[in-house]
């Protein structure tokens, strides 16, 4: 098992594991803001563009995960963290997170929907405290790049 930095030559493997680790939004989050691909490649072209560094977890020359971080202003903000569905629950997302965590030495911040519930359980269980819904909006209309609606649906959780 490696953590490494991922590649322009992992982009399909990143689409794959993000789009099948997302199904699990589908009927969780409200449907407007469902779409498919749930990320597309042109997406995720516009986030490497932005600054999101994608760091991966491979094993057998496999990705089994990725993870984002990305530096914004004055805070690193974890991007885009999932795990292939079938390798969930054995440490891997667990060790993308410790790995970026000790690559920052700035407040870190982490949004995602507020539907999903065991999404936000990983990161308290990793030392992360979810932040009131007023200051939430304030920090991602800062930090983020994302439609109003999103930041009506979203938390934010901060070490």
């Amino acid at each position: 098992m490696i953590i490494r930095p991922c590649r322009d030559d992992d982009i399909v493997e990143i689409l794959a594991i993000v789009n099948a680790a997302a199904e699990a939004y589908r009927g969780a989050i409200p449907p407007d803001r469902w779409h498919e691909p749930y990320m597309s490649d042109a997406e995720l072209r516009r986030e490497l563009a932005a600054g999101v560094a994608f760091w991966g977890y491979e094993s057998d020359g496999e990705l089994l995960g990725v993870m984002g971080i990305q530096r914004v202003q004055d805070v690193d903000l974890i991007r885009h963290a999932y795990v292939r569905p079938d390798r969930q629950r054995l440490g891997v997302g667990a060790a993308l997170l410790d790995h970026l965590r000790a690559l920052s030495d700035r407040p870190l911040l982490v949004g995602t929907w507020a539907a999903a519930t065991w999404a936000i359980d990983f990161y308290r269980r990793h030392g992360f405290t979810l932040v009131p819904p007023e200051r939430a909006a304030a920090l991602l209309r800062r930090y983020w790049s994302i439609p109003e609606r999103q930041i009506e649906t979203s938390v934010v959780l901060e070490r």
